[in-house]
């Protein structure tokens, strides 16, 4: 089946009781993300609740620090805080249009289980969220928002207790009970249709994006975002992909470095192999068994990656890079006393590559970087983080 692959990467890996939710899914997907209704109600939710467009920001200090034209999507000022938003609430509305009543979902740093649970509180749907026990410690604020909400925050105590145990129990639930749930799948991973799906509905970032540049009669040279399972640099490199003179970098998580085994760099140091239903690029070891993997950013560390960024990998269209933990940290500090911004430590790894791109940059150039939530969530561990530390 062609249309479930970006060229090498995708498909459906689930059993065989889950074809039924998967083809359906597919169907309403199609029909109703084509329907006039459905795309007036979202884009309507989307400026009026959410608060899209969100800026387009010229960050005149980092600019000045790096030489080059540096400018910062605004995707932290969305309702919730990030990006996760967009896909939450659009897969929420299509649920409902459904006819289901309960949505579940898998989140990491908190973001996307917010972001569903903010969803379904608008549109009147009961939910579900699966979350690491090690991450439920450690971004426990958003746990007590999602609560506020009205979700039931399930803590997963199996394996290392972060966001693949969350996604495999999210999708074990999904499965016992396929035809009464909906799955609010919050990257651009798992099984056909998903990374299209969350793709399409994080598009959003990269469409605004490119006309606010041309608003500016600017055009751009990289566009970088931060990846983990990938929705946000996803949702900016989209519109781009054609754009061939327009370099698309992801920057993955390296957590203690690459040459120990503390890294969430799944495209710098992983292998074919299948995951969360999907055929990907995955940290393995010899035998296939799934690595344990190490950022200090709750949203990065998962040893998978979308179908969508290993077919651009393969391809070289996009370039994928990897920064570590106290590179990260000391990008999150600049921009907070450069412009006044607290980032999300997620999208830091994002903005500690002007680091090593600019100095090796001969023109000046225009650079965007996706910044894809604010740092409130993160406020304990980057109050407490120390070089070279293991978090939970």
């Amino acid at each position: 089946m062609k249309k479930a692959y970006y060229g090498n990467y995708g498909g459906q890996f689930l059993p065989e009781s889950a074809m039924f939710a998967l083809n359906e899914l597919e169907n309403a997907f199609l029909k109703f993300s084509k329907q006039k209704e459905f795309k007036a109600e979202l884009k309507k939710l989307l400026k009026t609740y959410v608060g899209r467009p969100t800026p387009l920001y010229f960050a005149k200090n980092l600019s000045r620090i790096y030489g080059h034209e540096i400018y910062l999507k605004r995707e932290d000022l969305n309702h919730t805080g990030a990006h996760k938003i967009n896909n939450a609430l659009s897969q929420a509305l299509l649920a409902k249009k459904m006819g289901k009543k309960k949505i579940i979902a898998e989140t990491g740093a908190g973001q996307h289980g917010l972001a569903t649970a903010t969803a379904a509180a608008l549109l009147g749907l009961e939910c579900e969220i699966y979350m690491g026990a090690t991450d439920v410690q450690r971004q426990a604020l958003n746990v007590y928002k999602m609560q506020l909400l009205g979700a039931k925050v399930n803590a997963i105590e199996s394996g290392l207790k972060t966001l693949k145990e969350a996604t495999t129990a999210a999708i074990q639930a999904w499965v016992n009970d396929i035809e009464k749930l909906f799955y609010v799948v919050g990257s651009v991973v798992g099984p056909y249709p998903y990374p299209m799906m969350v793709a399409h509905f994080q598009s959003v970032i990269g469409k605004e994006c490119k006309a606010q540049l041309k608003k500016l009669g600017k055009k751009p040279n990289y566009i970088l975002a931060a990846v983990g399972g990938g929705s946000n640099a996803a949702g900016i490199f989209e519109p781009f992909i054609k754009d061939k003179e327009v370099k698309l970098i992801g920057i993955e998580a390296a957590g203690l470095g690459l040459s120990t085994p503390y890294h969430a760099a799944t495209l710098s140091k992983g292998r074919t192999g299948i995951i969360h239903g999907m055929k990907t690029k995955v940290l393995q070891d010899d035998l296939g068994n799934i690595l344990p993997v190490h950022s200090i950013s709750a949203g990065l560390d998962y040893p998978g990656i979308g179908p969508l960024h290993a077919h651009l990998f393969e391809s070289k269209r996009a370039n994928y890079e990897a920064i570590s933990d106290d590179e990260c940290m000391r990008a999150l500090k600049l921009l907070c006393k450069e412009e006044g911004i607290i980032p999300a430590i997620e999208s830091s790894h994002a903005l500690a590559f002007l680091e090593k791109l600019c100095p090796k940059l001969k023109k000046k150039s225009v650079i965007v970087v996706n910044l894809s939530g604010r740092g409130d969530k993160d406020m304990q561990t980057i109050r407490e983080y120390k070089k070279g530390t293991i978090y939970g």
